[in-house]
């Protein structure tokens, strides 16, 4: 029993560590070990924004209003509402509509009107606090990772790469779907 049992394990420790087996047996095993690197990812990204806001003060918002607020703080100038969705990939308007008007009542942003768009910039408040939050990152994230060896900034930037193409197959075969 112990040979067959130490065979079982030797097997296992090369099958993909995958979420959902009855996917893995598909075409690409390697895709649904990447699905399951995702999921695992998203979840720690998500806490980790959420908690990085909270200690920057401001606790209690969402990962889709933190990542608005940098989106809206990137090269600091002001942004069409519009584009915040469209560089955040966020399909429905008034999801990114009501977390510009939480992140307004907070003093975070401001919004306008110029000619018919709707613009929208950081306040003072909400570049002190994500200067405040790119501090923290850099001591609780940055630092920790450079200094255990982790991947290198190449890596780091190759995998970025990847998965902005991939989201395009995503994206791709989320609208065939929608046809079938």
């Amino acid at each position: 029993m112990p040979a067959k049992r130490a065979k079982a394990i030797e097997e296992a420790l090369h099958e993909p560590i995958v979420s959902s087996a009855h996917l893995a047996a598909g075409g690409s095993p390697a895709l649904s070990e990447t699905e399951f690197g995702l999921i695992l990812a998203v979840h720690a990204f998500e806490r980790w924004i959420v908690r990085c806001m909270a200690a920057s003060g401001v606790p209690n918002l969402s990962p889709l209003e933190v990542l608005i607020l940098h989106a809206v703080r990137h090269r600091d100038r002001p942004k069409p509402c519009a584009d915040i969705s469209l560089i955040l990939d966020i399909e429905e308007a008034h999801v990114a509509s009501y977390a510009l008007r939480k992140l307004e009542v907070a003093g975070l942003v401001s919004m306008q009107r110029v000619g018919k768009e709707k613009m929208v910039q950081a306040t003072k408040r909400g570049v002190e606090v994500c200067t405040r939050y790119a501090t923290i990152r850099e001591q609780l994230l940055v630092k920790p990772l450079r200094s255990s060896g982790g991947p290198s900034e190449p890596v780091l930037s190759e995998v970025g790469e990847v998965l902005r193409a991939v989201s395009g197959y995503y994206n791709q075969a989320a609208r065939s779907a929608a046809t079938v």
